[in-house]
């Protein structure tokens, strides 16, 4: 048995051991209409699985002038894939860098004037040149003069592999349709084997490519074949399918907002005292006292009190209040709450008589403005006009309130999911935002709705309000019944009393009991294994041709020559197989080069962050 599972495993690696052998074997021949052979070789047979192929996708013919540049770049294609070339282009520049995606042309021989390029394919399949910038471009390096000489001829495989590789990487963007299944190199011309492998319908634009360029209505369209699918929902909606009891909960998060609107006297107003309320637009005026001339009148010195109530409702709408204006015949104070804030013609803070001479034979008048905007706290206050009247006199005292009336909103997240959510047992099943349905069965559709902008409020007090969202309707579903766990307990018996030579177990019998029972045990020989599949390391000479936006990177280095490193897996009697011009480094055998990768990976991370000065030294 052992030497036949090493035989099946020796010709499985004859022909899937390395890509290359897979797509030979497999890839190239599956395509392109071949027949392909069994693992052991007994057996083939031809499979269709692309009805539209070609042996001549895409051609490439490049001449390499004097200077290095690539002056002609044919370029030669099936479109239609029957075989036979229909469409021809020759590249309208000369080419003097090649990148993963585009190419770079200069002036030839030099780095000079250089215009940067991508490779495009537009909906109708023709592959064109647009101008890019080189921040676009990736893998760039230069192949004309001015980074070597004949770079183009030395390396012309590689060349014709990376231009190619850009065209083909455009063409399957446009149309993943496509399939490349084998490069071909022949001198100066690569030539692309390929195949259409959603055209065996009669029309070959199908809606699954779609799916490459916008993801988003994938959910959404496997939900709708699911959902008309009746051995799919039986299987689904079986205890097998959902292996457990299952609950479905519904509920919503709504944002509620209410419109406030406050008139003037919906804010503050006079309840009981004073003569008079007058309003203009956003302001108030209470008034208070007597204000005629000699309207008050007393015998030696008499005390005269004036009392108003204010009963603040929203204090946040009062703006500005202050004590505006106040005069008397012949002394008053002000108060407010009992404590005074302002008095004349002399301080006066006592209840009693006032500190001097009664009789003032005039009008002692004040308009000191004072802010008294803290002190109107929710509630009512009371406004003292504390009056002494010798002989004849009046009073009068004037409280200014300006309010804010505006159009208000009072806003609220209703969240009625919050302990559903919470609950561990549920998952978020179906959700429905504002009418846009964000998941389906579990699985995330990939539509959002808009900020949604709604008009709020009456006629007489519109607000416009935008949010992210208004309602949210979910369902979770929930589990009520867990199915019951497998029973292992026999496994962990055998694993906990067994030895290497000794196999124990325990059986339940029909009537529940257990019998436990035990043998003799042994494992065959499993024979050794290679520590490793042994590799060796190799260099080889190569010049420094990267380019980067401020030119040729060797034009920045000391040594415009460096290396290429190569891993190669070694022969079955242990030889490195170096390919020419390649020097071993390190001999056949295990190699570690984590660390060093590890090193090379954060020099360059490192290189292409910012350099931020984080200290100035005079």
């Amino acid at each position: 048995m052992e030497e036949r599972a090493r035989a099946a495993a020796a010709a499985s690696r004859t022909k899937s051991s390395e890509s290359d052998a897979i797509t030979r074997n497999y890839l190239t021949p599956g395509l392109a209409g071949q027949a392909v052979t069994t693992v052991d070789g007994s057996r083939s047979f031809t499979p269709s699985l692309a009805c539209r192929r070609t042996a001549s996708l895409l051609e490439v013919l490049v001449q390499p002038a004097s200077t290095g540049d690539l002056t002609a770049v044919s370029i030669a294609r099936d479109t239609d894939l029957d075989g036979t070339f229909d469409s021809r282009w020759q590249l309208p520049v000369p080419v003097s860098g090649i990148c993963a995606n585009g190419v770079i042309a200069c002036d030839p021989g030099t780095w000079n004037a250089c215009k940067s390029y991508r490779w495009h394919a537009d909906a109708s399949g023709s592959l064109t040149l647009q101008s890019a910038e080189l921040a676009e471009l990736a893998g760039c390096y230069c192949i004309n003069g001015s980074c070597g000489a004949n770079l183009a001829w030395s390396n012309m495989s590689g060349v014709l592999r990376d231009l190619g590789g850009g065209m083909i990487g455009a063409l399957t963007t446009s149309d993943p349709r496509y399939g490349v299944t084998e490069a071909v190199i022949d001198g100066p011309s690569i030539r692309y084997v390929g195949a259409q492998s959603t055209a065996c319908a009669a029309s070959p634009s199908l809606a699954q490519p779609g799916y490459r360029a916008n993801p988003a209505p994938m959910a959404s369209d496997a939900y709708a074949v699911s959902s008309g699918s009746s051995v799919f929902q039986a299987l689904a909606a079986s205890q097998v399918g959902t292996g457990t009891s299952l609950q479905y909960r519904r509920c919503s998060a709504e944002r509620t907002v209410t419109v406030l609107s406050a008139k003037p006297g919906e804010i503050i107003s006079r309840t009981s005292g004073g003569y008079s309320t007058v309003g203009s637009g956003t302001s108030l005026d209470f008034l208070m006292g007597s204000p005629s001339d000699n309207s008050l009148s007393a015998s030696g010195c008499k005390l005269i009190d004036f009392r108003m109530t204010l009963d603040v409702r929203d204090p946040a709408r009062i703006v500005n209040a202050r004590l505006a204006r106040w005069f008397a015949d012949d002394w008053a104070q002000i108060r407010i709450d009992g404590e005074v804030v302002a008095s004349g013609p002399q301080a006066w803070t006592s209840s009693g008589l006032p500190p001097g001479k009664c009789e003032q034979k005039k009008t002692y008048t004040q308009t000191p403005n004072l802010d008294i905007t803290s002190r109107l706290t929710a509630g009512t206050h009371e406004i003292w006009l504390h009056v002494a009247v010798a002989d004849e006199g009046e009073a009068f005292a004037q409280i200014h309130v300006d309010v804010d009336d505006s159009c208000k909103t009072v806003e609220q997240l209703v969240d009625g999911c919050a302990v559903i959510a919470d609950d561990p047992q549920c998952r978020l099943d179906s959700e429905t935002v504002d009418g846009v349905q964000t998941f389906i069965k579990g699985v995330a559709t990939g539509l959002k709705p808009l900020s949604q902008t709604r008009q709020l409020g009456e006629p007489a007090c519109p607000v416009e309000l935008t949010r992210d969202f208004f309602q949210k309707d979910r369902t979770y579903r929930c589990t009520s019944v867990e199915a019951p766990l497998p029973d292992t307990s026999r496994g962990a018996y055998i694993i906990d009393h067994s030895t290497e030579a000794l196999l124990a177990d325990r059986a339940r019998r029909n009537d529940g009991s257990f019998s436990e029972t035990t043998r003799p045990f042994s494992l065959p020989d499993r024979g050794s294994v290679a520590a490793c599949e042994p590799i060796c390391k190799t260099r080889k000479a190569a010049a420094n041709d990267g380019v980067a936006a401020d030119g040729i990177v060797a034009g920045r280095q000391n040594v415009p020559v460096g290396e290429e490193i190569h891993f190669h897996a070694c022969t079955d009697d242990n030889r490195c197989p170096a390919g020419p011009g390649e020097e071993i480094v390190s001999a056949c055998g295990c190699l570690d080069d984590f660390p060093e990768a590890v090193a090379m990976m954060q020099t360059v991370r490192l290189a292409g962050a910012d350099l931020v000065c984080t200290q100035v030294t005079p």
